[in-house]
This record gives structure tokens, C-alpha cells and sequence, in this order.
């Protein structure tokens, strides 16, 4: 029995050594695992840690090197390392720090990423497909382009350097390999400020905003959460071309809510109505007879449209524009963006309306005329233009006179001006009328002289021969001659020799006779191919008396014979 009893407490003895060695084999850790030791000793190159169990190893003095390159550890501080492999023949154990810290992050990722947490990092460099991002101890992650912002951004190379907040939408400790995410934060910042922004937005209110993005027919404004659209139209009381002449992204702005409608989440927005209706003081500003300055803005086939102000036009008729010319088109004196002088003709703010003259800035014409003219003047010009009806004639610069063909001649009936009057000839007329409401003058050139009505069968019976007429007009139906002055006459081209009327020119003498005188159109007619026909068969009636008639004179049958012409 005493054996036994021998026995059995040597087996209890040999177990309990193992269990002793198997519990300082637990406290030291297995490989791959990471356990706390202490630092023993601090050396030049490594640093001796004992991690229990009368266990030590050494690591590199480079793996506790700061962000400076400082080595702060001492004896005696604790640190958590990684057992790469148990103790070798000298009895140390291969353990690292770096290892242990890169694990403790990567733990640390994994737990933030199960627990959705957001993830501080600093965009260090550019990759294929985006950025490259270092977080939590220098880890790398991925930040793929589409998910560094809201909207995308061309020039990622400016994010470098720059710390933000990341979500972790993908995560493979194995493989390494984290994907981030900072749009996802963003969307959800704005959806918040959007929920924010919709509960107080109110048509009529006045809100602040950033500038988002410009367009050629306005720009969008962020107003937290939400955009709204500023168009064009409201952006200024005057006129623009384009936004970006106001704007640029990432201005700051105060618009007026225009409409909101809940259901589509449409906002329009009005930066000019937060400002006064410059036209509500128009008609203090610009009173008629005023004279302003302005910038032609636009051209039209009917006048040009000046800025006066920022919101405030006003239109320069084409027939506002000269006294004296006609213009055709607001361009020949014109041209967008030009600076120019002109004088305020009415306005009309209801309908926000301004009439601009330009002429007026020049003395009128029309008055220059009426001081300097009277009924009965005479007047010396020279014919502007020609109708079928009469002759305009220039007087002053500005201002011209219609000379009615029925008061060209007393004694030639002018069908058409054209043949006895060009376009630049100097005439010399009589002011007949003045027409002050429709600025008109009428002029008189047969008025220059008397009426030869009266004395026409005395001085001009039918058979007289004129030896001088001189020619004043030729045309195909014949020729106008002057008798003297006041008096014309007409010769048809049958009553005037063919080689000579092929010859004839203004300025030529003929010889003709009267041969007829009509009272009733009131014109006299000569013949210039038998001159001295129409003598000739007064005195033939004269040899020819009926009986009774014998003491009948020469005189007699003249006289007889003009009676004859004068009921003719």
C-alpha cells in the first residue's frame, strides 16, 4: 500500500507540472495572436519585451518611432504586440508592434463598420477611378470618383490633402480592401436640410441661397436640401444676356420665393423682386423735355431701344431720330452698346413705356421756318423730287415746298413736272400757304408774275409770228417754249419740222406763230411748221365779204376771228 501511495503522488506531481506548463503556454499566447508585454529595456537599435511566462522578444526600435521620429517608450511602459513564432533556440519569441497596431485597426474598421459608424480620413493621392484615402492609422481605402460628391467633380486633383468624414460601404479583411463612401453622408445631410428647408419654405419669402449651377436661361440656387430655379428674367430690373454676367457658381444671393409647389418640389425664385420697381419712380425721374443719357441695347427695324437706368428702356422712333433725313434703318445711325444723348418725348409708367428723341436735340426746323418765312416771300431752292401731281422744292435744310403743277404756268396745262423740271434744278417760287398743323408749304412758280389772262388776245392774237421763242422743254410729244417771262406755250411735234425737232435741245430759239388759244384749259398752242398760216386765212377771209358786208375792214375780221378763238 505504501507503493501505491508513492506512485500516485508522483502522477499528481508530473500533472500538475504540465498543467503549469500549459497555463504559462496560454498567458504567452498562441501565434498569430496578440498579447500585452513589458518593455525591459530600451536599447539603441531594438527594444526587449517580456510578454510573460519568463518569455521575451525583441523588436526593431524603428516600430516605435513617432510621427517625428521620436522613441518616447521606456522600461517598465506596456505594449500590445503580435507573436509571429514561439521561442527559438536562444529562448525568444519573434514578435512585432506593427503588426499589433495594424491589427487593432483593422479590428477597429471592422467594429465601426458593423456598427455604421462614420470614419475620419485625408485624401492623399489619385488613383485609377478616384482617390486614395488614408485613415485610422494610415490604413488605405478606396474612394471611388462616383462617391466623392453630390454632383461630380472634374478636377479631383484639389481634393488632395484634403480631411473629410467617409462611410465604410465595403470592407475584406482578408483581401485588405476597404471602399468608402462621402456622398452617402452628403445625401444624407442634404435629405435633413431638404426636410428642414421644405417644412418653412412659403411663397412670398425672402431666403438666402448658393449659387449651384449656371444655364443660359438662369441659374439654381441651393437653399439647404432643395434647389430652386432663378430665372433670367428675374435676376435684374434691366437686361441681361446671360447669368454669368451677374453670377458665378458658389455666390452667395437673397431671392425671393416666387411659387413653391409641394408636390413637385418646384421652387422659382426672383432676385429683382427683392429690390424696388425702378419704373415706380420713373415719371419724377424722367419728366418730358428732359434731357438723358443712355446705351443703345437693341435695334429694330423701327427705332432703338436705351437703357437709361437698369430696368428702365426707352424707344427712339425712327422718325425721332432726324429733322432732315429719311432714315431707313435705326442702324445708319445707330449701333448696339453705344453711348448717346437724347431727350425724353412721354412717359408712360403704367405701361412702362418711355418715348426718346434724338432730333429734338437739334433745333426744329420747321420753327427755324416759320420765324424766317411768310405767305408771299419769295423763296429761291432747288427740286428735291418729282410727282405727277407737282414739284417739292428744298427751302431750308429740312423743309420743303410742293409747287402744284396747276401753279407752274399760266398758260401751259403741265400734265407731268417730269417734262418741264429735273431733280436739282434751281427754281424760284412764292411762298402761297403755310399749313402749321401739317408743316406744309404750298409754292407758286406762275404767281411770280401777273395774270396775262386779261391782255392775252391783245398781246398774243392767233396769226402772230415770234420770231425768238425760246425752247424750255422737249419732250416726245412735242416742246414747251417761253414767249417771255409768265408766259409759255406748247408746240406739238406735228406742228414742228422732223429734222429740226430731232436736232432741238432747252436753250434753242424758234420761230412759230400763235395758233390757237384755248380759254377754257387756259393755254396757248403755236404752230412752227407754216408760219404765217393762220395770217394768211384771216386775210383770205377778209377778200371774201358776203353782200352788204363791202365796207368791212381788216380789223373787222380780226376782231371777229379772236371772238371766234375766245368762245373756242
Amino acid at each position: 500500500m505504501g507503493n501505491e501511495q508513492v506512485t500516485e503522488r508522483s502522477d499528481m506531481d508530473s500533472f500538475a507540472a504540465l498543467f503549469e506548463a500549459s497555463m504559462a503556454e496560454a498567458d504567452l499566447g498562441r501565434e498569430g495572436e496578440i498579447v500585452s508585454g513589458t518593455v525591459v529595456h530600451v536599447g539603441r537599435d531594438n527594444v526587449v519585451v517580456d510578454i510573460g511566462g519568463k518569455s521575451e522578444g525583441v523588436i526593431p526600435i524603428s516600430e516605435f518611432a513617432g510621427p517625428d521620429n521620436q522613441v518616447t517608450v521606456k522600461p517598465g511602459d506596456k505594449v500590445d504586440v503580435y507573436i509571429e513564432s514561439r521561442e527559438n533556440d536562444e529562448g525568444l519569441v519573434a514578435i512585432s508592434k506593427e503588426k499589433a497596431d495594424k491589427m487593432k485597426v483593422w479590428d477597429e474598421i471592422s467594429s465601426a463598420c458593423e456598427r455604421d459608424e462614420i470614419i475620419d480620413g485625408t485624401i492623399n493621392q489619385r488613383v485609377k477611378g478616384g482617390l486614395s484615402v488614408s485613415i485610422r492609422g494610415g490604413v488605405k481605402a478606396f474612394l471611388p470618383g462616383s462617391q466623392v460628391d453630390l454632383r461630380p467633380i472634374r478636377n479631383l486633383d484639389k481634393l488632395i490633402g484634403q480631411t473629410y468624414q467617409f462611410k465604410v460601404i465595403k470592407f475584406n479583411k482578408k483581401r485588405g480592401n476597404i471602399v468608402l463612401s462621402r456622398r452617402v453622408l452628403l445625401e444624407k445631410e442634404r435629405d435633413e436640410m431638404k426636410a428642414r428647408t421644405l417644412q418653412n419654405l412659403t411663397e412670398g419669402m425672402v431666403v438666402k441661397g448658393v449659387i449651384k449651377n449656371i444655364t443660359e436661361y438662369g441659374a439654381f440656387v441651393d437653399l439647404g436640401g432643395i434647389d430652386g430655379l432663378l430665372h433670367i428674367t428675374d435676376m435684374s430690373w434691366g437686361r441681361i444676356q446671360h447669368p454669368s454676367e451677374v453670377f458665378q457658381v458658389n455666390d452667395e444671393v437673397t431671392v425671393k420665393v416666387l411659387k413653391y409647389n409641394p408636390e413637385t418640389e418646384r421652387v422659382s425664385l426672383g432676385l429683382k423682386q427683392t429690390q424696388e420697381d425702378p419704373w415706380n419712380h420713373a415719371e419724377e425721374a424722367y419728366p418730358p423735355g428732359k434731357k438723358v443719357r443712355g446705351k443703345v441695347m437693341s435695334i429694330t427695324d423701327y427705332g432703338a431701344f436705351i437703357e437709361l437706368e437698369p430696368g428702365i428702356e426707352g424707344l427712339i422712333h425712327v422718325s425721332e431720330m432726324s429733322w432732315t433725313k429719311k432714315v431707313k434703318h435705326p442702324s445708319k445711325l445707330l449701333e448696339p452698346g453705344q453711348e448717346i444723348e437724347c431727350q425724353i418725348l412721354e412717359v408712360d409708367a403704367k405701361a412702362k413705356r418711355i418715348s426718346l428723341g434724338l432730333k429734338q436735340l437739334e433745333p426744329d426746323p420747321w420753327s427755324v421756318f416759320t420765324d424766317k418765312y411768310s405767305p408771299g416771300d419769295r423763296i429761291v431752292g432747288k427740286v428735291r423730287s418729282l410727282t405727277e401731281y407737282g414739284v417739292f422744292v428744298g427751302i431750308e435744310e429740312g423743309v420743303d415746298g410742293m409747287v402744284h403743277k396747276s401753279d407752274l404756268s399760266w398758260t401751259v396745262k403741265v400734265q407731268n413736272p417730269s417734262d418741264m423740271f429735273h431733280k436739282g434744278d434751281e427754281v424760284e417760287a412764292i411762298i402761297l400757304s403755310i399749313n402749321h398743323d401739317e408743316k406744309k408749304v404750298s409754292l407758286g412758280i406762275k404767281q411770280l408774275f401777273d395774270d396775262p389772262w386779261p391782255f392775252i388776245f391783245t398781246e398774243f392774237p392767233p396769226g402772230r409770228v415770234i420770231d425768238d421763242c425760246r425752247v424750255i422743254a422737249v419732250v416726245d410729244y412735242g416742246c414747251f417754249v417761253k414767249l417771255r417771262e409768265g408766259v409759255e406755250a406748247f408746240i406739238a411735234v406735228s406742228d414742228i419740222d422732223e429734222e429740226t425737232f430731232k436736232s432741238l435741245k432747252i436753250g434753242d430759239q424758234l420761230k412759230a406763230e400763235i395758233a390757237n388759244i384755248d380759254t377754257t384749259e387756259r393755254r396757248l398752242i403755236m404752230n412752227a411748221r407754216n408760219v404765217g398760216e393762220t395770217a394768211r386765212s384771216v386775210l383770205k377771209a377778209a377778200q371774201v365779204q358776203p353782200t352788204g358786208s363791202s365796207k368791212a375792214t381788216l380789223g373787222d375780221l380780226l376782231k371777229g376771228k379772236l371772238g371766234d378763238f375766245s368762245k373756242g
